[in-house]
């Protein structure tokens, strides 16, 4: 078996979660059993990658964290992710699906934070080369719309907390990527979850047609 690796990527209240549940169920009908694939997120997924998301979500004794040192303490966690675990597990074959990637420090830190986009580039490049996702799912909603839906579940961490504006940069900067990039396919995350999840079967079914399994 031939593994692939797929992301899931929007902005908070997207529904991430339910779609990672919908992908699994799709893998699952296409005879690609759990055992076969693996489930991480970013940052994360490793001891030391978990505690960088602590730090990243939630800063130290209230220090205040840097737009740069967020974007390194990303990247240290993405790179220890990538070569401890997705590397691996695709190695062996297996299929791994990622809660957020690359694309959200291009879409959050990119265009969110407006990080040079020279120096962003070339950190990419130096820390993960060519190495990229086979397919991301796009999940594009309002902000006002996701953060609404953020919030039910509790309080928002710290970048959670972040204004409107810096939402609707990142947004833009999600929905110019995705322009750009045939492997990155939009699902519309305003509609009504069983529409979203009809638009995730119905995309993914059809990239896994193009695809050996």
């Amino acid at each position: 078996m031939v593994g692939k690796f797929i992301v899931i990527e929007g902005l908070e209240g997207a529904g991430k979660t339910t779609a990672i549940q919908t992908v699994k169920q799709i893998l699952n009908q296409h005879h690609i059993e759990d055992k076969d694939i693996e489930f991480i997120r970013e940052p994360g997924g490793t001891k030391v990658a978990e505690a960088l998301r602590n730090i990243i979500k939630n800063s130290i004794d209230n220090e205040p964290l840097t737009d740069k040192a967020e974007l390194l303490m990303l990247y240290a966690a993405r790179i220890q992710l990538i070569d401890n675990v997705i590397k691996p597990a695709l190695k062996a074959g297996k299929w791994v699906v990622g809660d957020r990637h690359d694309l959200s420090t291009q879409a959050y830190q990119g265009g969110g934070r407006q990080l040079d986009s020279h120096f962003m580039q070339l950190l990419k490049e130096q820390v993960l080369g060519d190495f990229r996702p086979d397919l991301t799912l796009y999940l594009d909603i309002d902000p006002r719309q996701g953060l609404n839906r953020a919030s039910r579940r509790g309080q928002l961490d710290r970048i959670e907390q972040g204004s409107l504006d810096f939402f609707d940069r990142i947004r833009r900067r999600y929905q110019e990527l995705a322009a750009q990039d045939k492997t990155i396919l939009t699902i519309d995350a305003s509609q009504a979850l069983p529409k979203v999840t009809q638009q995730i079967e119905q995309k993914l079914t059809q990239w896994l047609q193009t695809v050996s399994i």
